[in-house]
């Protein structure tokens, strides 16, 4: 297996400080993070961490044992294709005018994204999906007139429990 597409599942102590380690390791190990969610899980004390980056199997080992050298690191787990249920979320901002206004709210209906916010012609809509999905919804509204992206980065959960 060459370098492709890697998701790590990283459960952490939520405390000040740890995520700057985290990113340091992949940093350090001269890797580039793709991709980055950071929030707490079920207990208020550990944060979820899910980081994708384009790696060989040979970086995710190397990356696994650092992480789990650092003190408030719980566990490292790498989500495969098809044993994790993975979704992004992104908000769209764009211009509505006499021009563009019924191909966007055609499109927007057409991939069931939901309209935040519309005001003044400007709506604010939300696409949430697999990250293909996502890009898709992307491609066919950039032509439209997108002013603004924010996304939420992939959120990964294993199918299957341990």
């Amino acid at each position: 297996m060459g370098i492709e597409e890697r998701i790590l599942e990283i459960l952490v102590s939520n405390k000040p400080g740890v995520l700057a380690r985290v990113a340091g390791v992949f940093g350090r190990l001269g890797y580039n993070i793709e991709s980055l969610c950071v929030a707490e899980t079920i207990s208020p004390e550990i944060s979820r961490i899910t980081s994708i980056t384009n790696a060989d199997a040979d970086f995710i080992e190397k990356v696994k044992k650092q992480l789990g050298r650092l003190v408030d690191v719980i566990e490292v787990t790498e989500q495969l294709p098809g044993q994790s249920a993975q979704r992004e979320m992104i908000l769209i901002g764009m211009t509505l005018n006499q021009k563009n206004r019924q191909e966007a709210l055609q499109t927007i209906a057409m991939f069931d994204c939901k309209i935040i916010s519309m005001r003044n012609n400007y709506c604010i809509i939300q696409v949430a999906g697999s990250r293909e999905e996502v890009e898709t919804v992307i491609s066919f509204l950039k032509p439209l007139g997108v002013d603004k992206i924010a996304r939420t980065g992939v959120l990964a959960l294993q199918q299957t429990k341990k």
